[in-house]
């Protein structure tokens, strides 16, 4: 089977050197799938931008309207991150569809991965910690009014909280959303998610995969989707420039494979997306982001 594979070449962004957000890290990601052996049963998908009324959905008018013509004030950069640029507001519109597209070619093969995603601390009316618009939120509420699917689970893994899914799809009881995040990390201040696991920072690698598992295992008790979401970020990583964790590549490989071969098992679609990651290695970035990409060959090639 081939594996839909979600990519536009303007995902990068132009960034001040040094910035902590790799500016390259979705055409470094791009550049080493395509030339390692996963690339023959992959198939490439390239996302249109959304429209401003589709984004209402999940943003106000205000905020759209300041991404689109850069009219963020100084303090609101800040909180973003980011600095703004043209390039930075279509690649916004670009992203949330790239992740909605995954999700409708997972509903229709099964699984399909996006090179990019995972911007969960984008909220309502205001961006924060590199994320503009929040493409979990975006894509679960624009399949679910579509009539697509009726419940989608979002299972974000990143080292942060999801704060900004949480206080967006909360309110919805099609939307279940699960964040499995580092305790005392970004945001300082957490929300409550529909399921919350917070991990120590001395967490040992075996009782990370058993929060995993507990976490699985409870979720789909709790609620079962026609889709989920899985948000594969790798900032748990011992290196991760922003992570405070201790866990190997090998670790996050096991973890992935854990939970794609559980959602298969219940036959139901997952659409993937990359989350966090952040280092001044380009190429060592590239590799951690490729594991998803390596566990879903395992399970679904």
């Amino acid at each position: 089977m081939l594996i839909p594979w979600i990519y536009h070449q303007d995902y990068d962004i132009p960034l001040p050197q040094n910035h902590r957000f790799s500016s390259s890290k979705f055409g470094d990601l791009w550049r080493l799938l395509t030339n390692c052996d996963l690339k023959e049963n992959s198939k490439i998908f390239t996302p249109k931008p959304t429209t401003e009324d589709a984004l209402l959905q999940i943003h106000s008018v205000e905020y759209i309207n300041k991404i689109k013509y850069g009219k963020l004030t100084n303090e609101e950069e800040r909180i973003l991150g980011l600095p703004w640029s043209e390039t930075l507001s279509k690649r916004s519109f670009l992203a949330v569809n790239g992740t909605a597209l995954t999700c409708r070619l997972a509903l229709s093969n099964g699984i399909a991965c996006h090179l990019a995603g995972g911007t969960h601390h984008a909220h309502h009316n205001f961006g924060s910690g590199f994320c503009v618009f929040n493409d979990l939120a975006f894509a679960s509420k624009s399949l679910i009014s579509e009539g697509l699917c009726k419940k989608i689970l979002i299972i974000d893994c990143d080292v942060h909280q999801g704060d900004g899914t949480a206080t967006i799809c909360n309110n919805d009881p099609n939307i279940f959303t699960c964040s499995v995040h580092a305790k005392n990390n970004f945001p300082i201040n957490k929300v409550k998610s529909n399921m919350d696991i917070e991990l120590a920072d001395d967490i040992t690698e075996s009782d990370y995969l058993d929060q995993i598992q507990n976490m699985l295992d409870i979720c789909f008790k709790k609620f079962l989707p026609d889709l989920v979401i899985y948000d594969a970020g790798v900032d748990v990583h011992s290196v991760d420039r922003l992570g405070r964790l201790n866990i190997s590549s090998k670790c996050i490989l096991k973890r992935d494979i854990k939970v794609l071969s559980f959602i298969k098992n219940m036959d139901i679609p997952v659409a993937t997306v990359i989350g966090g990651g952040y280092s001044s290695d380009s190429l060592e970035l590239a590799k951690r982001h490729s594991i998803i990409f390596q566990a879903v060959h395992s399970q679904y090639s």
